[in-house]
């Protein structure tokens, strides 16, 4: 049975994520998600990509909209997580944020 129970997350504010950046965020089951600000719009994915198992933030590899992994350079769309460059064929997971009063929060 499937708990879909989701709880928001505080991850920091507005100004924690700078424009065309990624940031880690970390939740409190101990997993970590990679936050995306693209043109002021924030979006967030699984911190792993599906191929490699590397870290997204880690080198901050962000063009527009398409976050590029440091190891094998697979890229992923990360307004929707799907792959957009081998080797990468697993979408990433995605997660909706919501932004209160300059407050950021995830829901996961």
């Amino acid at each position: 049975m499937t708990d879909t129970m989701t709880d928001n997350v505080l991850i920091g504010v507005v100004a924690d994520f700078p424009d065309g950046e990624i940031r880690p965020a970390s939740m409190p089951d101990g997993n970590t998600l990679a936050v995306y600000n693209v043109d002021g719009t924030l979006y967030t994915t699984a911190d792993l990509c599906t191929h490699g198992e590397a870290s997204l933030p880690e080198e901050d590899i962000l063009t527009g909209k398409i976050v590029e992994c440091p190891w094998h350079f697979g890229t992923f769309d990360v307004t929707c997580g799907k792959p957009t460059g081998m080797p990468c064929t697993v979408a990433l997971n995605t997660y909706a944020i919501k932004v209160i009063e300059e407050s950021v929060y995830v829901e996961f």
